[in-house]
């Protein structure tokens, strides 16, 4: 009964201080994002003194017992959330983690804690208030937030449902949460870790204004990350420009990371533009929204070189050169041209094969055998060429297929290599001239303004938090997104392959198809790929295609992805229907092509 009184004394307070309206909307973001979660986490604001003044019992069990106290509010928040529908996917009570916010503690001796005193209270598991200098600060350290256990025996019940979940709490260490030597309960068999559900829980979440627009957008598959894209990197180029290469920026920055050492994600980009200044600014923004964006000087090596110790040591110095240094990020190299042919054919080989191997001579420094050392390059790598240079108007083509860009300055492997081509010249959609001109009288008049709405409303930290974010998502393929790429991929293979040179897709092109489909999906904080992301996928490879070797049945428009300007919700709908449009065609396409597809024959 004593329980019970404080549920109630419980869910009083959450509705009489607003909690529960900001728990209901909480739960709204989480249904809306339809995935399941192994933890579903809350914060709730907690004000001592209201809580004692409306019970004396749940306010000593929130000051004394924080961890017992928050189960109370996990019972009455399960209950709303069971009771008003709220979220869809939460099967079980303990899927709730919640984390209590006191706004301050009483101003009592008791509730200070002294480290000059003796002995410590080592046992104690409530809230104290610390008072003192900082003088040191550690690097953020990740943690596990929660996961999920299943059993081990398939015949037991426990081997599926969400029955088993760890979470972690103040002061525990990551053992406590993650550990192999977990038993069930019901049949003492070993508990395994199901790593899609695991939550990490550090820079995790976005912040409100994002968290409003998923909601406002949760109705399309396709709405958000547009909205993203046309208001990404307001700083440098106005709102709706721009939008295909800003979309293909996001999605590279959110698939490249060390996640997974043996998946081979990254997303390169190689851009043909006029405009090379614009573009270079707009490049060096955005690498700088994650953590170890590298822009690669000219004057240095992109890839491991070997020197003599200076120091006279007799060792060997291996210099990392920037795309080592941008591990689980980007690594920017400018314009092509201004790397020497040798440079371009060592990236062309590093892109293929995703590693560097650096030779040890040691007739060269003073060894008896020769050694090798091989590293792992683990970053996506952006450039861009200009397309008005003077080397390039003497030597342009005048042969070019349909729809297809004069790349003869740069290797035809190494343009393969790029999984992304793109084009953004004056004749492009992406190249509004009037409203760049605007922005740049606007920015030299007021060079630290906002100018645009758009730039107070999701500022740089939000896109930061935001990549963060969805950068550590574990996604997975839904089956009608894999048998889309898939089917694409084969009746794509089809229509480019000619008796002389064979299929023009390389072996990496499903690769990248399916990391594309990925990125888009992570963008939208989404994980798991959907048909709607294979879509977006098959539009921005058809159209890199297109560049390189020219239209073929499956014709796309340069501007398929963004065939209308956003202005308003109104585009934004039309924008949608012209995509399920698409979606039709590509459908049609891999039935009609595709080499023994059998691609939703039962519900298209």
């Amino acid at each position: 009964m004593s329980t019970l009184k404080m549920k109630e004394a419980a869910l009083i307070y959450l509705d009489k201080s607003g909690g529960l309206q900001k728990f209901i909307d909480d739960c709204k973001y989480y249904n809306d994002l339809k995935q399941s979660y192994a933890v579903y986490r809350f914060n709730i604001l907690i004000n001592p003194s209201d809580v004692v003044e409306l019970d004396t019992e749940l306010g000593n069990h929130i000051l004394h017992q924080p961890l017992e106290a928050s189960q109370v509010f996990q019972s009455v928040c399960f209950i709303a959330v069971k009771t008003l529908s709220l979220i869809g996917q939460l099967q079980t009570e303990n899927q709730i983690n919640i984390v209590l916010k006191l706004t301050h503690l009483p101003p009592l001796p008791s509730y200070s804690l002294d480290f000059c005193e003796f002995p410590l209270d080592y046992t104690s598991q409530r809230f104290y208030m610390m008072q003192g200098i900082v003088i040191a600060m550690t690097t953020v350290t990740k943690y596990t937030q929660g996961a999920r256990f299943l059993c081990s025996d398939e015949a037991c019940p426990l081997s599926k449902g969400f029955q088993y979940i760890r979470v972690h709490v103040p002061g525990a260490t990551e053992s406590a949460t993650i550990r192999n030597d977990f038993l069930c309960n019901l049949c003492s068999s070993s508990l395994q870790e199901d790593r899609k559900f695991r939550v990490l829980g550090v820079p995790s979440g976005i912040s409100d204004s994002f968290r409003c627009l998923l909601s406002l957008t949760s109705s399309s598959c396709w709405k958000f990350t547009a909205i993203l894209a046309n208001i990404f990197a307001s700083q440098i180029v106005p709102p709706g420009t721009y939008n295909l290469l800003k979309l293909c920026l996001l999605m590279s920055l959110v698939q490249t990371s060390v996640r997974n050492k043996e998946l081979e994600d990254s997303l390169d980009i190689l851009i043909i533009t006029s405009d090379t200044l614009l573009v270079d600014r707009l490049l060096n923004f955005s690498i700088n929204l994650v953590p170890r964006g590298i822009r690669h000087p000219v004057s240095a090596e992109i890839f491991p070189t070997v020197s003599r110790n200076k120091y006279g040591t007799g060792a060997v110095s291996v210099q990392a050169g920037s795309a080592l240094l941008a591990k689980g990020s980007i690594c920017f190299i400018g314009d092509l041209a201004s790397h020497k042919k040798d440079k371009l054919e060592q990236l062309q080989s590093v892109m293929e094969s995703r590693s560097i191997t650096v030779y040890i001579s040691g007739k060269k420094f003073g060894d008896d055998i020769d050694q090798q050392m091989t590293f792992p390059v683990q970053c996506s790598f952006w450039s861009f060429v200009d397309l008005d240079s003077s080397s390039r108007r003497n030597t342009q083509k005048t042969n070019t297929l349909i729809g297809q860009m004069d790349c003869s300055l740069i290797p035809a492997n190494l343009v393969e290599a790029f999984g992304l081509l793109i084009n953004c010249n004056e004749s492009s959609p992406c190249h509004p001239f009037l409203s760049n001109v605007q922005h740049t009288l606007k920015k030299a008049i007021d060079p630290e303004g906002l100018l645009y709405v758009a730039s107070k409303q999701f500022t740089t930290e939000d896109f930061e938090k935001l990549l963060a974010f969805a950068k550590n998502l574990n996604v997975e393929f839904s089956l009608e997104a894999e048998r889309m790429i898939h089917g694409y991929y084969l009746a794509s293979r089809r229509i480019r392959t000619d008796s002389i040179c064979g299929s023009k897709l390389s072996s990496s092109a499903l690769k990248y198809l399916v990391s594309l489909s990925e990125a888009h999906a992570r963008l939208n904080l989404r994980t798991k790929v959907i048909k709607e992301d294979a879509l977006i996928a098959a539009l921005l490879f058809e159209t890199s295609l297109t560049l390189k070797y020219g239209t073929t049945v499956f014709r796309v428009a340069p501007n398929a992805v963004f065939p209308f300007e956003l202005y308003n919700e109104e585009y934004l709908e039309k924008r949608d229907i012209y995509l399920t449009q698409c979606q039709q065609q590509l459908l049609q396409f891999i039935a009609t092509y595709g080499p023994g597809t059998t691609i939703f024959a039962s519900d298209e």
